[in-house]
């Protein structure tokens, strides 16, 4: 005989029927996002994918954003540092204006069925298709061990994503082979075991067309692998010594300047308000003000953006015990929605439990 479900697990299951009514009449979208942790979030991070899933909070809206721990073994082996820098995206979240009771954080390693749906998926999902993901084939011609987790972790990811009956997937356009992937695996997935039926949900990737690629200090795509990138949350010199780092033309002081061009310009976009770039516009085309003062301007304009919220992730580190528990708490919801789906799997395709 099967244990009864546990009070948890009917809980998801009526919220889940409470969704599907809400989402039956346009109400309801649930958001899946992961990010790995890899170092310290940047800029990049925020505008490019953060403040978007920050935004999403709303009525009718449900977001499931887990840490990728497992993801980022395929380039980081150190111990600490995977521990570490899991605890900091979440603080990073949760000081940014994440709320766990709108929204579900949690740990890709608190949910093991991921990687049982990650097998299931493989053992249907063709290898040709595996070696033509051009993320693949870039970290190889950057010098990255081909080993197998690099190779099939699209499967993984592919898991990550339909295991929580997600209906978006928001990505940038270098992020939406992934997608399609996922979306191909799932439609093979159900050809094979449900004759075309929705066994597992196909997800629509949300592409950021919005969001304009955010500029490192060097003018090219901010990324902690290029080292051109400022963390969302540096301070003091180490804040100072990137800001005026950042790379500018050799136009005179007294000439005038296309703000359009200049990174300086592209990131204080980012964190000034409309009044404020309006007037730094005017400042690069009036001339005579040198890079020199419009880097001083970002670096005051980014501590002013962040500070407030760099308060709270300090405070947010000193309490580990805290940032456990939110996270314990969105892994339980997470694994009740995971076993349902994994549940309905298995039946379908003969996999006997006894527990």
């Amino acid at each position: 005989m099967r244990p009864s479900r546990s009070i948890l697990e009917r809980s998801v299951v009526l919220k889940s029927t409470r969704r599907q009514s809400l989402k039956s009449k346009g109400f309801f979208m649930r958001y899946l996002s992961g990010i790995q942790p890899s170092g310290n979030l940047h800029l990049g991070n925020y505008f490019g994918a953060i403040r978007e899933h920050i935004l999403s909070q709303k009525p009718g809206n449900e977001g499931f954003f887990f840490i990728a721990n497992y993801h980022a073994l395929t380039t980081e082996k150190d111990a600490t540092k995977i521990r570490k820098q899991s605890l900091e995206v979440a603080a990073t979240y949760l000081a940014l204006g994440l709320d766990p009771k709108k929204s579900v954080l949690f740990l890709q390693s608190d949910v093991p069925q991921v990687h049982e749906l990650a097998w299931f998926l493989s053992t249907i999902f063709p290898v040709a298709r595996l070696e033509l993901q051009p993320s693949y084939k870039d970290k190889i011609s950057k010098g990255f061990e081909p080993h197998h987790a690099l190779f099939a972790y699209p499967m993984l990811m592919a898991a990550d994503i339909l295991i929580y009956n997600s209906d978006r997937v928001p990505v940038g356009k270098d992020q939406l082979p992934h997608v399609e992937l996922c979306r191909d695996a799932a439609q093979k997935f159900n050809l094979m075991y449900a004759n075309g039926e929705s066994l597992l949900k196909i997800p629509e990737a949300q592409i950021r067309e919005e969001v304009a690629i955010v500029p490192g200090i060097d003018g090219e795509k901010m990324s902690k692998s290029y080292g051109n990138d400022i963390a969302i949350f540096a301070e003091g010199k180490a804040l100072k010594t990137r800001v005026m780092s950042i790379t500018t033309d050799s136009t005179p002081v007294e000439a005038q300047k296309n703000p359009e061009n200049c990174t300086v310009f592209k990131l204080f976009k980012l964190v000034g308000s409309e009044g404020e770039i309006q007037a730094l516009a005017d400042r690069y085309r009036a001339g005579g003000m040198g890079y020199g003062e419009a880097k001083k301007k970002l670096l005051d304009q980014i501590n002013t953006y962040f500070e407030p919220s760099r308060e709270k992730y300090k405070a947010l580190l000193k309490e580990e015990t805290q940032l456990l528990d939110i996270l314990q708490d969105g892994g339980k919801k997470a694994r009740a929605i995971a076993e349902e789906v994994m549940d309905r799997l298995r039946q379908k395709m003969g996999i006997i439990r006894t527990f």
